[in-house]
C-alpha cells in the first residue's frame, strides 16, 4: 500500500524543497497544508510542479490556518496519514523580536492543532521541525549535541523550544511516536528574500552594502544547508529509525537527531563566496549586533555524529549546492524582490 504523508508549511521555503525531494525519492502520496497567509506562496508549489506535470496526482493541498483546529470534514478529506512531517512555523527571528506575543503564540497555538490531529490520526512517525537556535549560541568552537540543554535566545527560538516541549508532552502522556530533528540554517531556491543568502546576492547585484554582524576579527558563523539536503536527511532518518516510545515508569527521551551542513562558514566568508559566483564585489559593513539586534546569537553548531553514525552525509557540498542556488536566482531574478 502506497505510503501517505502530511507535509505542513508546504508553500514555504523549506516545505517546497521538501515536496520536490519527496516526489523525485518516494512513490508517497503527499497531502500539504499551508495557510498561505505568511510566507508560503503557492508560486513555490507551481515552481515545483512546472517540471513535472505528473506529481499533480500524487498531491493534494489544502489551505488552512494552523491556529485553529480542523474540522471533522477536512480530517475526512485527508484520510489514512501514514507519516506526518511538522515544518511550519513563523521563523523570522527579526520579526520575533520586533512584535513577540503574537508571534509565540502562533507557532504554539499550530503545535497543538497538529498533536491533537496526530492524536487523531495515529501515523506511524511524526516528525517535529526543529531548529538549532533552541540550544543557544555557541563560542564558535563548541558543537551542541543532541539533549544538551535548552536556551534561547530570543522569542522565536523560544516558541520553537516551546513547540519541542508540547511535541514531548504528547509523546510521554498519548504516546506520539515522535522523532525530533534540529536543523541548522537553511537555504535554497525560491527562500523568502529576507534570509541572509538572498539578502546578499540582492545586494552584491545592486552594488549595496552588505551588513555583516561583528567585526573582522570575530564574525558570526553558520553552517548552512541547502533544504534538499535537509530533505534527503529527513527521509532518511524516517525509512532507518523508528520512533522509540514512552515507557511507564522511566526517565526517558524521544528520538532527536541533529541535522547539519558540511562545514562551517563565517558571514562575510559566504557573503564573498556569493559575490564571486555573481562576479561582482562585495561591499561589506560590520556592526555590533549587540546594539543593533539583541537576541542576536553570533554562532551556531550542532554536532552531526548521531546521525553521520547512522550512515548519512550531506549529498550535495555547500559549495556546491550554493553555487548552483546563486545561479539559479541569476535567471531568476524576480525571486530576489521584497
Amino acid at each position: 500500500m502506497t505510503k501517505r504523508v502530511l507535509v505542513t508549511g508546504i508553500g514555504g521555503s523549506i516545505g517546497c524543497h521538501f515536496l520536490c525531494h519527496i516526489m523525485h525519492k518516494t512513490d508517497w502520496e503527499v497531502i500539504g497544508l499551508d495557510s498561505f497567509r505568511h510566507k508560503g506562496l503557492t508560486d513555490r508549489v507551481a515552481e515545483v510542479l512546472k517540471a513535472h506535470e505528473h506529481w499533480r496526482q500524487r498531491l493534494t493541498i489544502y489551505s488552512h490556518d494552523l491556529s485553529v483546529p480542523f474540522s471533522p470534514m477536512l480530517i475526512s478529506k485527508m484520510g489514512r496519514l501514514d507519516y506526518m512531517i511538522n515544518l511550519a512555523s513563523l521563523s523570522d527571528v527579526h520579526a520575533s523580536i520586533k512584535d513577540p506575543a503574537p508571534f509565540i503564540q502562533s507557532n504554539v497555538q499550530l503545535q497543538i492543532t497538529m498533536v491533537e490531529l496526530a492524536r487523531i490520526m495515529q501515523p506511524e512517525i511524526f516528525l517535529q521541525i526543529s531548529t538549532d537556535e533552541v540550544y543557544g549560541p555557541t563560542d564558535g568552537s563548541y558543537f551542541h549535541e543532541e539533549w544538551d540543554a535548552i536556551v534561547p535566545s530570543n522569542p522565536y527560538s523560544a516558541s520553537k523550544a516551546s513547540q519541542e516541549a508540547i511535541s514531548i508532552a504528547y509523546w510521554r502522556t498519548y504516546g506520539l511516536p515522535l522523532i525530533i530533528v534540529n536543523l541548522m540554517n537553511n537555504f535554497g531556491e525560491m527562500q523568502n528574500p529576507a534570509k541572509f543568502p538572498a539578502i546578499v546576492q540582492r545586494k552584491v547585484r545592486a552594488g549595496e552594502p552588505i551588513t555583516i554582524h561583528g567585526n573582522r576579527l570575530n564574525v558570526g558563523s553558520r553552517y548552512y544547508i541547502h533544504s534538499r539536503n535537509s530533505a534527503d536527511a529527513v527521509l532518511f532518518i524516517m525509512h532507518h529509525v523508528k520512533p522509540y516510545l514512552h515507557r511507564d515508569g522511566t526517565v526517558d527521551r524521544p528520538e532527536r537527531f541533529n541535522i547539519v551542513g558540511d562545514r562551517k562558514i563565517a558571514n562575510d566568508e559566504l557573503a564573498h563566496f556569493i559575490a564571486g559566483i555573481i562576479g561582482k564585489p562585495a561591499h561589506l559593513v560590520y556592526e555590533d549586533a549587540k546594539v543593533t539586534r539583541p537576541g542576536h546569537d553570533a554562532h551556531y553548531g550542532l554536532d552531526p555524529t548521531k546521525l553521520y553514525n547512522l550512515g548519512w552525509r550531506p549529498p550535495v557540498s555547500l559549495e556546491d549546492s550554493m553555487a548552483e542556488t546563486v545561479r539559479w536566482y541569476e535567471e531568476h531574478p524576480q525571486w530576489l524582490e521584497r
